[in-house]
């Protein structure tokens, strides 16, 4: 059985998404055990009004405090010990779950879950990475998208090793091709930190195409993008937006225009295959990498078919093994880099001091 720990308190909605979701989720894939994890005696009321609940697939986990949304981090980490968001991640920590997905205050769970779970052999930060609808059909990995706004090139290698290893995991690519989010694809482009990094990934053992734009996210130029966390968070808040506004306008105008009505009526085929695979609902849930354990973010604004993909995440990357494949390429490429640093360092064999 694969165990996800849900922090059902988590999210702009709370019980009233993540309850649904779950339950409809354990009907969906009956190889999975879930704990659920908040004030037991809501959480009881909220499966009460749901229909066909696996009961012995599902376990509640009580806790006694609730994250807010807005709480600070400091608040959450250290004042608010039993929390549910504490107790989802503590459950990956005492082996109870398999991963842990949670939909509230993206910044107190990344704390929180860095503060139980501690990082990988090799990684000084954990990173944010989801995927992103490309034209070929397919989606392109992003990361960091907020964890680290402060980046030095190592941490980028580091998002690069992380963000190849879910492409490997959750998308089966073989050999993800890895692109550095520039300003120019030209080799002198970039800042200081970003020409470093280059030559960090040139250097390592990943599948580098060399640095890419803004637009080639969309192309799907490249199997993963990397970038800071300031840059990452600017791009999805950005996507976010655009996304809300065409939507909009898309409503308006077959509001207005009785043309455009009749149109749409006959073309609502292909506007549903359309709307179907742009749907940002579906690429919900993203996963936080670097961490001892799996853990998945869910959009705060999540609907329960949003947050069903997230749980649906989650399933994959234990199913993957995520987890062993991060660990197993961060530990092979940080080796490989440490014994070329020691290689080029002065005094070292062969190297004039």
């Amino acid at each position: 059985m694969i165990r996800i720990a849900i922090d059902c308190m988590g999210g702009d909605a709370g019980l009233s998404v993540t309850i649904p979701a779950a339950v409809e989720f354990a009907q969906q894939f009956p190889d999975t055990q879930l704990l659920l994890v908040g004030l037991a005696d809501q959480i009881e009321a909220a499966l009460a009004g749901q229909r066909h609940v696996p009961r012995d697939r599902i376990e509640i986990v009580p806790a006694s405090e609730v994250v807010a949304m807005d709480d600070p981090v400091e608040v959450a980490l250290r004042r608010k010990k039993d929390s549910s968001m504490r107790l989802a991640a503590q459950a990956v920590k005492d082996g109870r779950a398999d991963a842990c997905v949670s939909a509230g205050n993206t910044g107190a769970w990344m704390a929180i879950s860095r503060y139980v779970l501690k990082t990988l052999d090799g990684i000084d930060r954990p990173a944010i990475a989801t995927s992103l609808p490309n034209q070929l059909g397919s989606a392109t990995t992003v990361l960091d998208l907020g964890a680290n706004v402060d980046c030095t090139a190592e941490h980028l290698l580091q998002f690069a090793i992380m963000g190849s290893a879910l492409a490997q995991a959750l998308d089966h690519r073989e050999s993800p091709s890895v692109g550095l989010l520039n300003i120019g694809e030209e080799v002198i482009k970039g800042n200081e930190v970003v020409k470093e990094a280059a030559e960090l990934l040139r250097g390592s053992q990943l599948n580098f195409y060399g640095n890419v734009e803004g637009n080639d996210i969309f192309k799907g130029t490249v199997d993963v993008v990397v970038c800071d966390g300031f840059v990452g968070n600017v791009v999805l808040k950005a996507i976010e937006g655009l996304a809300k506004m065409l939507s909009g306008v898309i409503r308006e105008e077959f509001k207005r225009n009785w043309l455009t009505l009749l149109a749409g009526a006959f073309s609502l085929p292909v506007i549903g295959r359309l709307r179907k695979r742009v749907d940002n609902r579906r690429y919900n849930g993203a996963a936080l990498l670097g961490l001892r354990g799996v853990v998945i973010k869910s959009h705060g604004s999540a609907d329960i078919y949003a947050y069903g993909f997230a749980l649906q995440r989650a399933r994959e990357a234990v199913v993957s093994k995520l987890l062993e494949r991060t660990a197993q390429a961060v530990a092979q490429i940080t080796k490989r880099h440490q014994a070329c640093s020691e290689t080029a360092a002065p005094g070292a064999a062969g190297t004039p001091a």
